[in-house]
């Protein structure tokens, strides 16, 4: 499904800024993986999701989606088959437009059967209403209220199902639970759960808390230096506490970082 090989990335080359972001990372995932990854902060795990979401070119290796490379398709492109979350819950919606324009503006986007011209149908609308609902958050009955109104939990959410409309190949979710109060983000974690299990969409998600890392998806890296530092075994990863993985960091040469990791 995804396939990332000899990746590599440097800002500001031959300057006294200069900055290795990305080391010569392979990574491959297959359809329904969900791989949580785990770092301290400038381990480069931003800088992979904007790597794979086309936001800069990379220097050298290759990137393959479903079989196809896309390494020079700029992010425009590849929006279409990438959802991305980020931690602002500002960040991918329009404030000044509706929840309902804001729903046909993703799906018309990432829809591969309709133009960005097109226009909403009333089964669209109905359908929209229907997925609102399977936030519970009550949303079905504010479609013609401006995004700019709702809370951030309730934009984080409505983020997350603009993303997975019509299901992408890939999901990036770049701890998108960060900036909201802990009730808030254990719904979010929850919505996520249940939709990418129903979609069986393939996914990474960047997070700073252990358990979370540990309790959902298959699969838990750890990034340290712009490189893939280490992948826990499925057996371990299903039998491992917080403080033997906090051991675990501390042999990587993570001591410093523990206050950045949440056990909670």
């Amino acid at each position: 499904m995804l396939t990332l090989q000899n990746v590599t990335k440097t800002f500001n080359p031959g300057t006294v800024n200069e900055k290795t972001a990305l080391s010569g990372i392979d990574l491959h995932l297959e359809q329904g993986d969900f791989v949580t990854i785990l770092g301290s902060n400038g381990a480069g795990k931003s800088t992979l999701f904007g790597a794979i979401a086309g936001s800069f070119p990379v220097d050298s290796g290759k990137i393959l989606l479903d079989g196809t490379d896309v390494t020079g398709l700029p992010d425009y492109k590849r929006s279409k088959y990438i959802g991305r979350l980020f931690q602002d819950p500002l960040k991918g919606t329009a404030p000044n437009m509706t929840i309902q324009e804001n729903l046909a503006l993703a799906y018309l986007r990432a829809s591969e059967r309709r133009s960005p011209f097109s226009m909403i149908t009333a089964a669209d609308r109905r359908e929209f209403r229907e997925r609102l609902a399977q936030l519970e958050l009550g949303l079905e009955d504010r479609m013609e209220q401006p995004v700019g109104l709702l809370s951030g939990g309730q934009r984080q959410a409505l983020t997350l199902l603009m993303a997975t409309l019509v299901t992408p190949k890939l999901l990036l979710l770049d701890e998108h639970t960060a900036a909201l109060d802990p009730a808030t983000a254990e719904k979010v974690l929850s919505l996520t759960e249940k939709i990418v299990a129903e979609h069986r969409i393939t996914c990474l998600m960047i997070t700073h808390n252990i358990p979370s890392a540990l309790s959902l998806g298959n699969r838990t890296i750890m990034m340290r230096n712009g490189r893939i530092a280490l992948e826990l075994e499925p057996e371990l990863r299903k039998t491992i506490t917080t403080g033997e993985l906090l051991d675990i960091f501390r042999a990587q040469g993570l001591e410093s970082d523990r206050i950045l990791f949440s056990a909670e």
